[in-house]
């Protein structure tokens, strides 16, 4: 008797797309909920080494909301590989002019560093308010708090 070991032919087409509604929802809970899905760890043949994740496609970034005192002491740091170039932006400033980066870097914090992860990035989509432009996708509205929702 063997085990059943998923390769990677059709994967693409058994991907589901899942909409998920940030208001009121802390980002980092927010983010790690949603880098589950776009791993694929919420089905049962997920494999370490193969994208098995699904699209998702997170609404209202905006009125996402930071706990403790992340919005006051978190700052964003990268490095433009010049001289000279370490850049610093408060969360707060980040928030105010890209809500949808802010919880694309989070997610992606959370995710793998190689490229697989990279793919598994690209099936996300963040946009700060409530239209998004894939509708011919049919994607189903999920709730990741539950009855956590308040």
């Amino acid at each position: 008797m063997s085990t059943y070991f998923p390769s990677g032919v059709g994967l693409a087409e058994k991907r589901r797309w899942y909409v998920v509604d940030a208001a009121g929802q802390p980002v980092g809970r927010l983010a790690s909920r949603i880098a589950r899905i776009l791993m694929g760890k919420h089905k049962p043949d997920w494999t370490p080494f193969l994208d098995m994740g699904d699209h998702v496609i997170v609404i209202n970034a905006r009125h996402a909301i930071f706990k403790g005192g992340k919005a006051t002491k978190k700052i964003y740091r990268y490095h433009t590989l010049w001289p000279g170039g370490l850049r610093e932006i408060p969360v707060r400033e980040m928030f105010a002019k890209h809500p949808e980066r802010v919880i694309e870097w989070a997610v992606q914090g959370m995710l793998p560093k190689t490229k697989l992860g990279r793919a598994m990035a690209r099936k996300l989509k963040v946009y700060a308010d409530a239209e998004h432009p894939h509708a011919a996708q049919r994607p189903e509205m999920l709730d990741l708090f539950g009855s956590e929702k308040k």
